[in-house]
């Protein structure tokens, strides 16, 4: 009788202790109920909060994508009492994230915005790197090379064991990626460069901000970029005029230009100019000879982007057609490579995407000098001698 006695008293904890620990994983697996997270120019990501995850669909990776990813953000403390339907998700990121890598310069305006630039182990190409902050943790060793996105070493990637690896790709055959992941190390794809729209690309920042719980810092961030473009914009529509634009220049044979409805287009058009292609189709560059360029920008007020091109002798020098242009006599030829990091790299490619409010800003103070008067241009300087 004795013994009874003391079985029952054992057999009730170990009834509760059961008990506890089932409601305990019960009430961590995923909730139906959702927060769906505003996004609202970027048209490449979707991101909703569940309890205790967050989940990120990316829906265009690439060009003509024809599918989505879906990633799964667990709170770290949580991941092993969570219940995850099988193969739902392309990859499960425990967070906040303590070690990352990223594989575009792009990426990294919005990991220093966040202040999280510290987070970053390893990056392919550190002399690309222009950004001040993340420059100086390549100097000092805190961020490792790891080769090139088109060989990247993955055994030193490996041997840095980071929580993810953000890419981007052209396709979904990058072989690399594939090795990666199977070494354990989540792999997500970043499609920021797909975006068409200024506020579109910027509003990546959002993308980054779930694995280190930031929602609220990137919205912060965003919300100030979006208010200052969208200020500089109708600024630009006090204009009482609207100076003919174009742009790019001759690469080989050919004169590669921003076609109508591209991200580049959308800044002439918002900074209430004539670009005089505006009216073409297509996202990318058109590819024109110089003599269809010449018959009808040849008198253009502005010649803005001349790729890469910093000074009038170099345009000269390389093909004297370019000097016929009014903007080439009258010096009014502005460029954004004259504006670059410690290393040479061209600041505008690498912050450009984040900062559209002062890409605009800059348009609009070259393009019609009296509404920012007092403004100095941050990307576009103007040509050298």
């Amino acid at each position: 009788m004795r013994a009874f006695l003391t079985i029952i008293p054992v057999f009730f904890l170990l009834f509760s202790c059961k008990t506890e620990k089932k409601e305990d994983t019960e009430s961590l697996l995923p909730s139906t109920e959702t927060e769906v997270i505003a996004v609202e120019y970027a048209k490449g990501f979707t991101i909703e909060k569940y309890a205790h995850m967050t989940v990120i669909e990316v829906k265009s990776p690439w060009p003509n994508s024809n599918r989505s990813f879906k990633y799964a953000l667990v709170e770290r403390d949580k991941l092993a009492a969570m219940t995850l339907p099988k193969d739902a998700y392309d990859a499960i990121v425990p967070i906040p994230v303590e070690k990352l890598v990223v594989t575009s310069t792009t990426h990294i305006p919005s990991l220093e915005a966040l202040g999280i630039e510290d987070k970053l182990v390893g990056f392919p190409s550190t002399k690309y790197i222009s950004s001040e902050k993340t420059r100086q943790n390549v100097y000092s060793g805190k961020v490792k090379e790891i080769g090139s996105n088109e060989s990247i070493n993955t055994e030193v990637l490996i041997d840095l064991q980071p929580d993810l690896v953000v890419g981007f790709s052209i396709n979904d055959q990058n072989k690399t990626y594939e090795t990666i992941q199977k070494s354990g190390i989540p792999v997500l794809y970043n499609g920021d460069w797909v975006e068409e729209t200024p506020l579109g690309k910027a509003e990546w920042i959002k993308f980054f901000a779930p694995f280190f719980k930031l929602e609220d810092k990137a919205d912060s961030i965003f919300n100030n970029i979006e208010s200052e473009y969208q200020k500089a914009r109708e600024l630009a529509k006090m204009a009482t005029s609207k100076p003919t634009v174009i742009s790019g220049a001759m690469y080989r044979d050919i004169w590669y230009i921003p076609a109508g409805d591209s991200w580049a287009a959308s800044f002439l058009a918002d900074a209430n100019c004539d670009y005089l292609w505006k009216d073409t189709s297509g996202t990318g560059s058109l590819s024109l000879s110089i003599e269809s360029v010449l018959e009808k920008g040849e008198g253009a007020e502005y010649w803005i982007a001349p790729n890469s091109f910093n000074s009038y002798d170099q345009l000269r020098e390389t093909n004297e057609h370019y000097t016929r242009f009014e903007a080439f006599k009258n010096k009014k030829v502005y460029t954004f490579s004259l504006t670059t990091g410690d290393t040479g790299g061209i600041l505008y490619y690498e912050l450009g995407p984040n900062r559209p409010d002062i890409i605009l800003k800059d348009l609009i103070s070259i393009l019609h000098p009296g509404i920012l008067p007092d403004y100095q241009p941050y990307f576009f300087k103007p040509l050298n001698p």
